[in-house]
């Protein structure tokens, strides 16, 4: 049986990566600091303490686990991918999860090998600001290449927006959490803003099929096969939850009058975002229906504690525009 090892392994992209490679029989362990929850502790899942920044403790998982496939969900710097494919080098497959922010050029759709990456100075390789994400996870792509250059089989998946069960991140919530205690959901923009977005469970499944049949060297998209616009997700949700709402757009003028910068909606981006998927397609990877994968995020979201009004511009705020926009009509 193949033995695989999830740096990370326990909150969303990681979580969903161990069940699905035990589901195609897989054993599996798992590294991390044990600050979360462990949804997998009273499984045949190995728990190996230790700190993935620290190469020592690294180096003492590879020991003690010896894995055929690394998966590594939570290398945030380059230096965290060139200690990885130094100390897993002889590992069958080591897959990186980088995302579809790595992309600086703008394109539509962004495609692996064609589109640029973003540039990366030595000051972002190690800033942990939110501005330098997408710099530090472009250089970790180049540190897979240049690993696979030196015989390593390393390979990266990028991801767009993640969403679904265990979601944390509040991006989706926000939206479900709107529908579910308003009338009127406020939208930027005229609703046809595209940020393509990747349901969790078809990236673990992407991430699997990558380290069985990916090619090292190689980096692969991760997106719902359709994308979504912001009033359709808007509208998909409202039909899980069996809620009437009515949407109303905003334009800058409008969001002015609740001191609101449209940048400031969840999932909402100027430029449209999306990534082409028909690389990832092509090694036999399908996508779940946007429908099917929303209905299990609004199921989980309602079976959290979680509360999505935390999110986003407060609902105060919302209401200032609403009114202006009513003395329009």
């Amino acid at each position: 049986m193949t033995q695989a090892l999830v740096i990370g392994g326990t909150r969303f992209v990681g979580r969903h990566t161990v069940a699905e490679l035990r589901d195609h029989g897989y054993d599996v362990a798992i590294c991390n600091r044990g600050e979360h929850d462990n949804p997998f502790a009273d499984t045949a899942v190995e728990h190996v303490q230790g700190d993935r920044t620290d190469d020592g403790d690294l180096a003492d998982a590879a020991h003690a686990v010896a894995p055929d496939v690394v998966i590594d969900c939570v290398a945030y710097y380059p230096r965290d991918v060139r200690a990885a494919t130094r100390i897993f080098d002889d590992a069958d497959a080591y897959v990186y999860v980088s995302s579809g922010a790595a992309y600086g050029e703008e394109a539509i759709p962004k495609r692996e090998g064609e589109t640029g990456l973003h540039d990366c100075t030595e000051e972002q390789a190690t800033d942990d600001s939110k501005g330098s994400y997408g710099p530090r996870k472009a250089e970790g792509d180049r540190a897979i290449f240049a690993a696979a250059e030196d015989g390593v089989a390393a390979s990266s998946v990028r991801p767009c927006n993640v969403y679904g069960p265990h979601d944390y991140t509040g991006r989706v919530d926000y939206w479900i959490e709107r529908v579910a205690n308003h009338d009127r959901v406020l939208v930027p923009g005229d609703g046809t803003n595209v940020w393509h977005r990747a349901y969790v469970e078809d990236v673990a499944a992407a991430i699997r099929t990558v380290a069985e049949n990916g090619e090292p060297g190689e980096a692969y998209n991760v997106g719902d096969r359709r994308a979504t616009t912001l009033d359709e997700l808007v509208e998909m949700i409202a039909t899980v939850l069996g809620e009437s709402v009515e949407i109303v757009h905003a334009g800058s003028r409008e969001l002015a009058a609740g001191d609101i910068d449209a940048g400031e909606f969840p999932l909402y981006r100027d430029y449209p975002h999306l990534l082409s998927t028909a690389k990832l397609s092509g090694l036999g990877w399908e996508a779940t229906p946007p429908e099917s994968a929303l209905q299990a995020t609004v199921d989980d979201y309602v079976e959290s504690d979680r509360d999505g009004s935390e999110y986003g511009p407060d609902r105060e705020a919302e209401a200032r525009v609403l009114g202006v926009l009513d003395t329009l009509t």
